[in-house]
């Protein structure tokens, strides 16, 4: 199993790639800064609702332009029988969450498949691939994170990777899904995580209300940070899942710049709303290469 963290309630063991020794949650010393849902750019194309953390396509805003090695968190729904034609990439790692729904994907390594639920699809454009994400469902949208880091090594040789990680494994727990390959242990599992060429670890989890998780920062030193909350709809609800991290409150479509953190060290995260929430959490040191 690939768990990296347990429930604070909980004195199940963790597993996964070696990590410092946390002395002590520093939550109280971080500084957290909010990223409110309806602050991103966002764009409705019919085809196409998105929601962009960073600075991405029209959408360009000096204050966001990637923290750490992460670049891009799309939050995309694509409408039913429409999708993203061929298209170039190089030098970046990109993978893709899948929230609902079904997203075909195809590129120019010869790969094709339908991915569902629980799916993390990755990409590592190297010196350059050409792919397509389409949503060949004629019943129902897909919604997807599409998620884009700069590599600490350019020239890459392209490669390809598909994972799951079931509902099972991310419930009251966090879950390690990417990981740097020189944290990564080698194994190749199919609930692995990902290695990846970039110092950054993701994890996820779906958090009950009045439950928490702690992570533990992955690398001793100073660390950055970011938490993103999956939406549930287009829109974030009023009652709706919620967590907290330090003294601010996240709500479905938030996301937080998390400065401060030191490893080792841990954040703790609280699950404070009505409902289940589902967050993404990065681990990251300085920009790639």
């Amino acid at each position: 199993m690939a768990t990296t963290t347990t429930t604070s309630t909980s004195s199940k063991p963790s597993f996964g790639p070696p990590r410092p020794q946390a002395t002590n949650d520093n939550s109280s010393n971080l500084k957290v800064t909010k990223r409110p849902w309806n602050a991103r750019g966002h764009a409705d194309h019919g085809w196409l609702y998105t929601f962009h953390t960073f600075s991405f396509a029209s959408y360009h805003n000096p204050k966001f332009e990637s923290y750490g090695p992460l670049r891009v968190i799309n939050e995309d729904r694509v409408e039913k029988g429409t999708g993203f034609g061929t298209h170039s990439h190089s030098e970046f790692l990109i993978w893709s969450y899948i929230v609902k729904g079904e997203l075909e994907h195809k590129d120019s390594m010869g790969n094709l498949e339908n991915l569902r639920r629980g799916e993390v699809q990755f990409t590592s454009a190297g010196t350059g691939i050409r792919h397509s994400e389409y949503n060949r469902n004629k019943e129902e949208d897909v919604h997807f994170l599409q998620i884009w880091a700069k590599p600490n090594v350019r020239g890459l040789k392209p490669s390809y990777c598909t994972r799951k990680y079931p509902d099972s494994m991310k419930e009251d727990r966090l879950l390690r899904i990417m990981e740097s390959t020189d944290r990564h242990n080698g194994a190749e599992g199919e609930t692995e995580p990902i290695p990846l060429h970039a110092d950054l670890s993701m994890s996820a989890s779906i958090l009950s209300p009045g439950k928490s998780v702690t992570h533990e920062l992955v690398k001793e030193g100073e660390r950055k940070v970011y938490v993103h909350v999956v939406m549930s709809g287009r829109t974030q609800p009023s009652e709706g899942a919620k967590i907290k991290v330090g003294d601010v409150v996240l709500g479905e479509g938030d996301g937080a710049f998390v400065d401060g953190a030191k490893g080792p060290g841990s954040v703790t995260l609280e699950s404070v709303g009505k409902n289940k929430a589902e967050f993404l959490v990065f681990d990251m040191g300085k920009e790639g290469a």
